[in-house]
C-alpha cells in the first residue's frame, strides 16, 4: 500500500517511515517545510498528489507548558490541522491514523484507562488533542485513533535522554514518583501505527509501552541498564511546578480484544532505544559510545 506520513522528520515520524519501508510500503513524506496542515487546501493538494491508500498523522504541537499561553496556536494545529488532514484523507478515499495521547484523561483513575473511558483534559495541550480526535473522526469514516504515553525515541529530545544526559554529569536528581505512565518507545509504536494503518478496524486505540511505572522508576532503570552512577531521589510533582498540569495516573491498556496492537513492555522499548542511541553515538564518535 501507499503511505503517506505527515510530520515525517519528527520522533515518530521517522520512525514510522522506516517502519512503513520495513513492512514493504511505498512511502512519502511531508513536514511542517513542504505542508502546513492548517491550511485545507494545502492538505487537499498534498493527498490528491501524493494518492496515499493511508494517512499516519504524527505531526503536533507537542510543547505541553507553552500550549498553556499558546493554546490557540496548539489548536490549531492539533485540533484544525488533524481534521484537515482526515477530510483531505476522506475526500480521497483514504484511510488516517492520527496519533494522540495520555493527556486527553484527567489523570485521577484508580485503574487503567481505556478506550471508552469519559475523557476529561486538564491541560490546554490535553483539550487540543481531544479535539483533534473529534475532528478526525467526524471527518473521516475510515480513522484510527492512537493514544500513547510517555513518548521517548532517538530522534528528538526526550526525557530519558535528558536523565542520562544529567546523569553524567552531577552525583544525583531528583525525579517525581507521584506520576504514573506508559513509557513508549517510537521504535515500537510506529510499527503500531503501519499495522494499524493497514487493517480494517477503526476507532480510538490506545497503543503505549505494556506496563507501567513512575518517571523516578524510568530513571533508574535507565541509569541501571548504561551504568550510570548517579544516585536517582524521589520527589513530588508539586516540588516541580509546571505551567501545564501533569496526570498523576495515565496508564492505558486497550479493550478491544483481537483488534488491538499490543506493544512490548515499556522495559522492552528502553532497552531498544538505548541500543539505538548507543549505535549513533558510536557511529559520530568512531567507536563505541
Amino acid at each position: 500500500m501507499r503511505i503517506l506520513v505527515v510530520g515525517a522528520y519528527g520522533m515518530l515520524g521517522r520512525e514510522a517511515m522506516a517502519a512503513a519501508r520495513v513492512a514493504g510500503h511505498d512511502v512519502e513524506g511531508r513536514d511542517v517545510d513542504t505542508l502546513d496542515i492548517v491550511d485545507p487546501q494545502a492538505a487537499l493538494e498534498v493527498v490528491a498528489d501524493t494518492e496515499p491508500d493511508a494517512v499516519i498523522n504524527c505531526a503536533a504541537f507537542t510543547n505541553v507548558d507553552a500550549a498553556e499561553d499558546q493554546e490557540d496556536v496548539a489548536l490549531a494545529v492539533n485540533g484544525d490541522g488533524a481534521g484537515n488532514l482526515a477530510a483531505a484523507a476522506a475526500a480521497h478515499g483514504a484511510r488516517i491514523v492520527h496519533v494522540s495521547t495520555d493527556y486527553v484523561f484527567p489523570g485521577d483513575a484508580t485503574r487503567p484507562y481505556v478506550e471508552s473511558d469519559a475523557t476529561g483534559p486538564r491541560s490546554a495541550y490535553g483539550r487540543t488533542k481531544l479535539a483533534g480526535e473529534l475532528a478526525v473522526a467526524r471527518a473521516n469514516p475510515d480513522h484510527v485513533i492512537a493514544r500513547t504515553a510517555w513518548l521517548f525515541g532517538v530522534h528528538g529530545r526526550n526525557f530519558v535522554d535528558t536523565m542520562l544526559e544529567l546523569g553524567a554529569s552531577r552525583d544525583s536528581v531528583a525525579v517525581v514518583d507521584d506520576q504514573v505512565g506508559c513509557p513508549t518507545w517510537a521504535g515500537h509504536l510506529a510499527p503500531a501505527l503501519v499495522t494499524l494503518a493497514q487493517r480494517p478496524a477503526t476507532g480510538l486505540f490506545h497503543t503505549a509501552g505494556a506496563g507501567s511505572c513512575t518517571w523516578f522508576d524510568l530513571t533508574r532503570a535507565a541509569f541501571d541498564a548504561t551504568d550510570t552512577a548517579c544516585s536517582v531521589e524521589p520527589t513530588t510533582t508539586a516540588n516541580f511546578p509546571r505551567p501545564a498540569p501533569r496526570p498523576a495516573f495515565s496508564v492505558l491498556v486497550s479493550e478491544r480484544g483481537a483488534d488491538a496492537v499490543v506493544l512490548p513492555p515499556w522495559e522492552e522499548g528502553l532497552a531498544g532505544y538505548l541500543a539505538a542511541r548507543a549505535a549513533i553515538q558510536s557511529k559520530h564518535t568512531g567507536g563505541p559510545s
